[in-house]
């Protein structure tokens, strides 16, 4: 049997062929006789209809709603099957869902410029220097942490109504004075391009086909979303159940987020840990445990101002809510507990390697931490802030209560 590397394009039964606007005008001769030879072809509809004055097999329109299992293409293996995309289809594309289920030996792919690369080059904006983001079938709230003072970024948007969305979310958010340019079907014969500023957005007639570009201009007033742990207190709402800002800071260095890992955040309160804890970066998971009720749908309402709008929320009481969760790498337990019960769940629900954190404000909470470091070891910490506050005409200094920290990391 010839090994991976060596079987050619030729033998794969799997194509993926990136189409752009243009249709055929913008294929090469590859990929026009990988269409042509083809037995079946998926795509939507648009894709289709581009190319099927050349196309000679079956045309399969992709289903409504849209199979990400993709068991339609996965049946004929074997076949000789092309998927048309749009544009680069390993850029949120169809590419990336056919990876997950087809080996690398099977797929060949011929990428077409994608919409953002486009939008770059009839910007002059460098790709390394930009922000981009899909809102594609996506939440508009995922924007929220890229708005930072003279950012630009380029946004997938699903329709024609997203641009607007967007210019009243940063109109109310103070970025009124940034600069928007709608990029409407790039590499198409009727592709436009048009400019305003968000707080006098008035474009009609929007192409659905569009990438939205942003040069934030932010106010004074802005909600910036600082790119350091310890956001303050006032970004979020919250009835005083809340870690604050620098205990918040101290506790995510413990939980150290890494790339792609889920928290548990028990007893969330404001969901204040949890969100920070996504904001490090795109690919974390947050699942909030929070028993009252006003607090759960408070702690979504955080999540999707604060730009995380995939936090999920539990609402019920740990250690029972903790059950058919999916495992996670990290935990932590907020300070106001006594519950032996809720922390020897977690110790056994954590995953080999897997770090929990766990605070103390309170004196039982504060021995129950110390006989488990006593029995399992870790690290104790002992947090003590002070604020300045006014003593009359003059200032002094408020300690605010001790916070007692146990972290580990589980063999």
């Amino acid at each position: 049997m010839p090994a991976e590397g060596s079987r050619g394009a030729n033998q794969r039964w799997l194509t993926v062929v990136g189409i752009g606007e243009d249709g055929l005008a913008g294929l090469g001769d590859e990929a026009k006789q990988r269409i042509a030879s083809a037995a079946f072809i998926f795509g939507g509809k648009r894709h289709l209809a581009l190319v099927a004055s050349f196309a000679k097999g079956e045309a399969r329109p992709w289903p409504v709603p849209f199979d990400a299992e993709m068991r339609d293409v996965l049946a004929l293996a074997g076949s000789k099957v092309c998927v048309l995309a749009s544009g680069d289809p390993f850029f949120h594309g169809v590419g990336a869902t056919l990876a997950r289920k087809v080996k690398p030996r099977d797929m060949h792919v011929i990428p077409a410029p994608s919409a953002v690369s486009l939008a770059a080059a009839r910007l002059g904006w460098a790709l390394q220097d930009i922000e981009t983001v899909s809102l594609h079938g996506r939440p508009l709230d995922l924007i929220r942490p890229l708005l930072q003072p003279n950012a630009r970024i380029l946004a997938l948007t699903s329709d024609a109504e997203a641009p607007a969305a967007i210019a009243r979310l940063l109109t109310e958010l103070d970025f009124g004075a940034s600069r928007l340019t709608i990029l409407e079907a790039l590499g198409g014969t009727n592709e436009n391009q048009r400019s305003t500023r968000a707080d006098a957005f008035d474009l009609e007639n929007i192409n659905p086909l569009n990438v939205l570009a942003i040069e934030i201009d932010s106010s004074p007033q802005a909600r910036v979303m600082p790119l350091t742990a310890g956001l303050a207190d006032h970004l979020f709402d919250h009835d005083g159940q809340i870690t604050k800002r620098e205990i918040r800071a101290v506790t995510l260095s413990a939980l150290a987020p890494r790339r792609g890992e889920l928290l548990w955040d028990i007893g969330a309160g404001s969901g204040s840990i949890g969100i920070e804890w996504m904001l490090a970066h795109p690919s974390m998971r947050t699942i909030a445990i929070e028993a009252d009720p006003t607090r759960a749908v408070r702690i979504g309402h955080n999540a999707s101002a604060c730009g995380v709008p995939g936090l999920v929320v539990v609402e019920g009481s740990a250690p029972k809510a903790l059950a058919g969760l999916d495992m996670p790498d990290a935990i932590f337990i907020g300070g106001g507990g006594s519950d032996t019960g809720v922390l020897k769940a977690a110790i056994k629900a954590l995953r080999p390697g897997g770090r929990l954190v766990a605070n103390a404000v309170t004196l039982e909470m504060e021995a129950l931490l110390l006989a488990q470091h006593t029995k399992l070891g870790g690290d104790l910490t002992r947090i003590n802030i002070s604020r300045g506050s006014p003593v009359g005409s003059m200032q002094a200094w408020r300690p605010a209560m001790p916070v007692t920290q146990w972290s580990w990391v589980k063999p």
